[in-house]
């Protein structure tokens, strides 16, 4: 019996290739080239030398060798040398051939997935007016999951009166109201010195595609910037009656035309209970033109007076209403305006109307859960008294609900731009009869040349200086070619003299 059958469990161990013969049939072994080749012998030893090193010192030695070879620009990654190490002698060598020059890849992949590169902008319009939608619908799936569940109905006032910039202020007022996603109803306040509304007004809203209820008030917008504030309140108050006696339910919200307004500032007009403040951003300009020593005097003056102009609700440390922050005027106090369009700086008062909310039911005679400390607002109209701000509808001013994390956020700005009173303008800004002909379409104004770019400019340059070149190097060659004429001429007469010399003797 032979004795590898008695110890079946036994390992040998031989360095045989893996296309030698077995010794089940007895046949000797054949010589393997890697033992034979005194390369491989030495790599070999050197394997088990950095085996015994790797036992004797840790993963740090062979950590620094491989750092070494990897990192040694004397023993690069692509050589050939490091190739035999891990290659079988019976298989051919193959380094790893370059792509061509001039292959482009056909599709684009990051990891495993293709991706389709298309030209932009995107080909089709309908497509892109496909994806819009999707997005919007998206939007409102998302607003109606995470937004407000029952959201309250909105109830813009705006007092208006026809003058020049109505068109302007009117147009962007009507544009931020038809991106509000709550129902809302425009109550559309104007000035009407004949008792009735204006036309220009009434095909505006017409085409604004929003409930509106256009309400005339009897009189003309004051000239001084005093009387029109107090004449804008009581415009507005004539708004909070037709709602009461409409029962009209929803958050009523003070809208200028001339103001700016945030999409945030409807979404928190959402939260409110009662009564709600927001801060305003006031935009004080001046129509003048100031020389550069009065600029600099009123940037000084504003920065040491007034760096943040803002007004609106104050809170403490723990987030409760504690007073306002009001617009300081001192400043402003030779600079401000007294007429519409005068120039000067148009100031705002204490606490604008825009800067509050209030629930309707508070102007209702009956409401459930009404609270006790608001006044009535028949009885505030009959004693005569004069409104500033929603604050005097109220007996207590400490239960107004702070909006925009506690007045740290501005919601909206405060903005008076008008031109002068008697300023013309086209009514509705139609114009009719056509424009007069100032200019002849066959000669225009421009110059028959487009002007130069910089780059035209600095090649003419480059062509001019081309060009001077050999221009310089005939200047040159003249230069030389008028010096010898000149040696040559003076030679000539030394010449001439020695002879007639010579025939003088």
């Amino acid at each position: 019996m032979k004795p590898s059958a008695l110890q079946p469990n036994r390992r040998v161990i031989s360095f045989r290739s893996p296309t030698a013969a077995p010794l089940d049939g007895g046949a000797a072994p054949s010589d393997d080239p890697l033992i034979r080749s005194p390369a491989g012998l030495f790599w070999l030893l050197l394997h088990a030398i950095c085996c015994l090193l790797s036992l004797a010192l840790g993963y740090r030695f062979a950590r620094f060798l491989v750092f070494l070879f990897l990192f040694s620009p004397s023993f690069p990654l692509s050589s050939p040398g490091l190739l035999l190490l891990h290659r079988r002698p019976d298989l051919p060598l193959s380094l790893p051939q370059p792509p061509p020059p001039n292959a482009t890849a056909s599709r684009v992949v990051v990891g495993r997935h293709g991706i389709r590169v298309r030209a932009w902008p995107h080909p089709d319009p309908a497509e892109v007016i496909s994806a819009h939608r999707i997005l919007g619908r998206v939007q409102r799936e998302q607003r109606l999951q995470y937004g407000v569940r029952n959201p309250h109905p909105l109830l813009v006032v705006t007092p208006t009166y026809s003058r020049t910039f109505q068109a302007l202020h009117l147009t962007g007022l009507l544009h931020s109201l038809q991106l509000i996603p709550y129902p809302l109803t425009w109550l559309v306040v104007e000035a009407a010195g004949r008792g009735a509304a204006s036309n220009e007004t009434a095909n505006l809203l017409a085409r604004s595609r929003l409930p509106v209820l256009h309400l005339p008030f009897p009189g003309r917008m004051p000239l001084r910037w005093s009387d029109r504030h107090r004449f804008e309140s009581r415009m507005r108050l004539h708004a909070l009656r037709v709602i009461k006696e409409r029962r009209l339910d929803g958050i009523v919200v003070f809208a200028d035309d001339s103001n700016i307004h945030s999409m945030e500032l409807f979404d928190e007009i959402q939260k409110v209970k009662w009564v709600g403040a927001a801060s305003v951003g006031i935009l004080a300009h001046s129509g003048k033109l100031e020389t550069a020593a009065q600029r600099q005097l009123s940037k000084e003056v504003e920065e040491e007076n007034s760096p943040v102009p803002i007004q609106g609700p104050a809170c403490n440390s723990s987030d409760q209403l504690a007073g306002w922050h009001t617009f300081n005027s001192l400043p402003y106090v030779n600079k401000s305006a007294t007429f519409v369009g005068d120039g000067g700086t148009v100031l705002p008062r204490n606490l604008e109307w825009a800067g509050f909310v209030l629930n309707s039911k508070l102007l209702w005679k009956e409401a459930e859960q009404k609270p006790d400390w608001v006044r009535d607002l028949d009885e505030v109209v009959r004693n005569g008294e004069e409104i500033e701000s929603p604050l005097d509808l109220l007996k207590d001013a400490s239960f107004v609900e702070p909006l925009g994390s506690c007045g740290k956020k501005v919601l909206l700005w405060w903005l008076r731009v008008d031109a002068r009173y008697d300023s013309k303008f086209p009514p509705g800004w139609v114009i009719y009869p056509p424009l007069d002909i100032t200019v002849p379409a066959k000669r225009t104004p421009w110059p028959d040349a487009p002007p130069e770019l910089p780059s035209d400019k600095m090649a003419a340059n480059q062509d001019h200086m081309e060009k001077r070149s050999p221009k310089t190097g005939r200047s040159s060659r003249s230069r030389h070619s008028s010096r010898n004429k000149r040696k040559r001429e003076a030679q000539v007469d030394a010449r001439t003299s020695v002879v007639s010399q010579r025939q003088a003797k």
